[in-house]
């Protein structure tokens, strides 16, 4: 019962993890980019960047697979470099994850860069500082909280993803099976005993990191 139990769970947290680091890196870069910067067809960009948090999991599925597929070109050039097509294996449920949380840490990080005095980064120029060194050493850590916020947001839609992950990925045991996944197949199933659990496991993860990110809003005010 115990690796039953914590399998899913175990490939529910490595997912979102690898999915949150390439989240916040991604995010963190387009946000900064965007947030000072305006040119012609920048709302349509932040449109697409946004797109994941209102379609419906099973659309986001339906586009992974239309682009990741067997068939489409990019699905091939995966398979040809190695040896396997994406779909249906442990990256397909990482890409799944980082699709529908991007829009998360995205929108905290822009948030937190456009909260940055300008005069302070202009400051720093003055000073000899560089955009690598401006970026690393005075918008990151003015923006931090932001940045801490979306990052932990991004880790608990990632740990929760379903309809996505479902239809991209699969559900296959210990590969692929996430808590979700587990979840809706234990109820399914009439194994009631173990849905209670992975319930109660994913609602305590949810609470933490929900419960962190308003100490740090306390904290901010």
């Amino acid at each position: 019962m115990a690796i039953d139990f914590w399998s899913p769970v175990r490939l529910s947290i490595e997912i979102a993890a690898v999915s949150s680091v390439t989240v916040i890196i991604l995010g963190t870069i387009f946000a900064k980019v965007l947030a000072r910067k305006k040119f012609k067809g920048q709302i349509v960009i932040e449109t697409l960047f946004l797109l994941p948090l209102v379609l419906p999991p099973t659309v986001i599925g339906f586009l992974l697979i239309l682009f990741f597929g067997r068939n489409s070109p990019a699905g091939q050039f995966i398979e040809f470099l190695f040896d396997q097509p994406l779909i249906f294996t442990w990256w397909a449920a990482v890409i799944s994850a980082v699709v529908v949380s991007f829009p998360l840490m995205y929108q905290s990080a822009k948030a937190g860069f456009e909260g940055i005095d300008s005069d302070i980064e202009g400051a720093a120029r003055v000073d000899g500082a560089g955009e690598i060194r401006l970026f690393f050493h005075v918008s990151v850590p003015l923006a931090g909280k932001a940045l801490m916020t979306g990052a932990i947001l991004s880790f608990a839609r990632a740990l929760g993803e379903f309809g996505a992950t479902l239809m991209f990925a699969g559900n296959i045991p210990g590969k692929t099976q996430t808590t979700s996944t587990a979840i809706y197949l234990a109820i399914d199933a009439g194994n009631m005993q173990m849905a209670y659990l992975w319930v109660a496991c994913m609602v305590g993860l949810s609470f933490i990191m929900l419960l962190f990110i308003h100490i740090l809003k306390k904290e901010h005010i």
